[in-house]
């Protein structure tokens, strides 16, 4: 069971524990440290020294650019180069981010170079598409553009028309709505064809055959019974994700006001960009010294650990959306204990909070869910604590997974303000 276990985890673990089985625990640790800090380094550069104008999400550059700001390089081949390269890296460091963020930027460049087919960076000015290049046509397929790139990580083309809407543009229409939309239905379709077939850079067979646990992001097998009384604990999550919400945004405005003092505070340009590249090894170091420890304890590497230790350890060594996937489950009461939930929380709400705003292109969306999902559990185990596990439908409500998927949604919509969207997603 520790071996189908182990795969599931993800190829973090598996690397681990193939080189922990030679006991030279010290040299994995400096492996995963040097190859996690050389990423994270590679990925702030990149935005640093290559394209400042991706760091660090690109969506409130967007927002202002569609609400009519003017922003310098902000849609050029060396931006969407740069920003690329920072996401894919910023993700795979085991720094506590996601890619929607840089998603949503790299659709935006698309939508915005496939509409006006011209480069002044490349010089390339083709004589086709040149009834598009207007303003007016040009925000409608940048707004596109954000709906697809954002659709092709979620999958939920209803949910990324509605995100559009309420968060990034200000100039709708019908026919804006339409073409939204069917951006992100094909840039969803996309997505699920090529990862019917390919995993990773693996072929494995099976094209064009759609999954339904593949093509959900986070698969719930099982569905309850509703009660009216699952409202009660539905308005405390929702209070608290308010309440964490606001403090998550307080705290990191405040991180990221004290940061710019001291990097102001800095005269010459090159040794204020050093730092800012220094202070996101911190937080490289911070998550991969969080996975090395607790993938050693959960595969006993070197010493026995309690129940509760390795609950911890699965939580914290698996991806955002393996993580999520895990908390969501349904008839999972005795999963995850007390002790492991609060130290997933502890880490990744802090974790998180610093990370945002860093200079790497990186999204909080699957550390938002993942960190409402924590606390979400949290109460549902107390509910559980209070009722016991129950078998009839009237009390099937109480159950630690559906709360985990209403505390993610209340800790989200908490941190960004969304209501609508938000709730097609989570449903879709």
């Amino acid at each position: 069971s520790l071996k189908s276990r182990t795969w599931s985890m993800g190829a973090d673990v598996v690397i681990y524990l193939s080189t922990g089985q030679d006991g030279n625990i010290h040299m994995t640790w400096l492996c995963a440290l040097g190859s996690g800090l050389a990423m994270v380094v590679l990925s702030s550069g990149s935005v640093l020294f290559f394209c400042p104008a991706g760091s660090p999400s690109g969506l409130p550059e967007i927002i202002g650019y569609l609400n009519g700001t003017s922003i310098q390089h902000l849609f050029n081949i060396q931006t969407f180069l740069g920003t690329f390269v920072s996401c894919v890296l910023a993700v795979a460091s085991g720094l506590f981010c996601g890619p929607e963020g840089p998603m949503i930027h790299l659709g935006a460049l698309l939508g915005c170079g496939l509409s006006q087919l011209q480069s002044d960076t490349l010089g390339i000015h083709l004589p086709i598409f040149t009834r598009f290049r207007n303003s007016a046509d040009k925000r409608s397929f940048i707004t596109a553009g954000t709906g697809a790139g954002i659709a092709s990580v979620f999958r939920a083309p209803i949910g990324r028309l509605l995100f559009t809407l309420e968060e990034v543009s200000s100039f709708w229409d019908i026919r804006l709505a339409w073409q939204t939309f069917f951006c992100c239905l094909m840039a969803t379709f996309t997505t699920d064809l090529l990862s019917s077939s390919l995993y990773g850079f693996v072929y494995r067979g099976h094209f064009g055959f759609f999954e339904a646990e593949k093509r959900i992001i986070f698969w719930v097998k099982n569905l309850l019974d509703m009660n009216v009384l699952a409202f009660v604990p539905t308005v405390l999550l929702g209070m608290l994700g308010g309440l964490l919400g606001a403090l998550f945004v307080s705290l990191n405005t405040k991180i990221n006001k004290l940061c710019m003092q001291f990097f102001n505070s800095i005269p010459k340009l090159s040794l204020r960009k050093t730092s800012k590249l220094i202070l996101c090894s911190f937080g490289c170091q911070s998550g991969v010294w969080k996975k090395f420890s607790c993938t050693r304890c959960w595969l006993h590497l070197s010493f026995p650990c309690s129940s509760e230790q390795g609950s911890a350890a699965a939580l914290l060594v698996a991806n955002g959306k393996q993580g999520i996937t895990y908390l969501f489950k349904r008839g999972t009461h005795e999963e995850f204990g007390y002790a492991s939930l609060c130290t997933a929380l502890a880490f990744y709400f802090i974790l998180s909070c610093w990370t945002g705003g860093s200079a790497v292109a990186s999204g909080l969306v699957i550390p938002l869910l993942y960190t409402g999902a924590l606390y979400g559990r949290i109460i549902g185990l107390i509910l559980v604590s209070i009722f016991g596990v129950q078998t009839n439908e009237y009390g099937a409500w109480i159950d630690p997974g559906l709360s985990a998927a209403i505390g993610a949604a209340s800790f989200f919509s908490g941190v960004s303000r969304l209501t609508i969207s938000l709730t097609v997603i989570m449903v879709s």
